[in-house]
Order: structure tokens, then sequence, then C-alpha cells
């Protein structure tokens, strides 16, 4: 009776729980890498405090209007930069987790196949 409850755990509330983990995990990460904010603000100046309007003579605003193009374009490069990690770093966990998912159904099975191997007499340093 115990195997049975434990069977049916492994592949009902089990599974669910993997796969809830699995969507708390890349959630996680979506947020901690904040894609969509990294959008939003993907021509934004970068790290500059002082990006608003400049009074003064023609080269001072000519200064002031290339250190903000310079300053919008490291921000597109660094944001840019981030989004391609995030996207790559969601993917892998979410390829890794849907392994494990799988995976997660044929582990009760394992000593079942080294039960059986034992009987053949498979021994795995004799390859």
């Amino acid at each position: 009776m115990a195997i049975i409850g434990m069977l049916t755990w492994w592949y009902t509330t089990g599974w669910k729980l993997r796969a809830l983990r699995l969507r708390e995990k890349i959630a996680a990460t979506m947020d901690y890498f904040s894609i969509d904010l990294l959008l939003k603000t993907l021509f934004a100046p970068f790290r500059q405090i002082s990006a608003g309007r400049v009074d003064g003579p023609i080269g001072v605003k000519a200064q002031a209007f290339f250190d903000r193009l310079i300053s919008r374009m490291i921000g597109a490069i660094m944001r840019t930069i981030m989004i391609i990690a995030g996207v790559i770093t969601i993917l892998v966990h979410g390829l890794i987790g849907i392994v494990s998912l799988v995976l997660w159904a044929f582990t009760p099975l394992l000593p079942l196949i080294g039960l059986g191997l034992f009987l053949i007499g498979w021994v795995p340093w004799k390859i």
C-alpha cells in the first residue's frame, strides 16, 4: 500500500509541485533580469544624472547633446547585452526544467532497471 501511495503522489502531486517549482524559477529569473523594463528603457541615458535641458551657447548645447547621445548608445548596448543574457538564461532554465520533468517520470523505475541489470550480470566497468 505504501508503494501505491508513493507512486500516486509521485505522478500527481509531486509532478505538479515540480512543475510549479520550474515556473517559479523561470518567473524569478525573469524578475531578476527585468527584460520588460529593459525593453521599455532601451534608449534611456545610461547612469546620467543630468540629462535635462542645457542653456548656454551653441557649443555647450552641442556638447550636452553628444554627451546624451553617447550615454544613450552605451545604455542601449548594455541593456541589449542584459536582454540577451536574460533570454539565454531563461531558455536554459526552461530546457533543464523540461528535462527534469521528463526524468521525474522515469525515476521510480530506476530500482527495477538496476535489479534487472543485476540479475542479468551486467557490470558497469566491463563494457
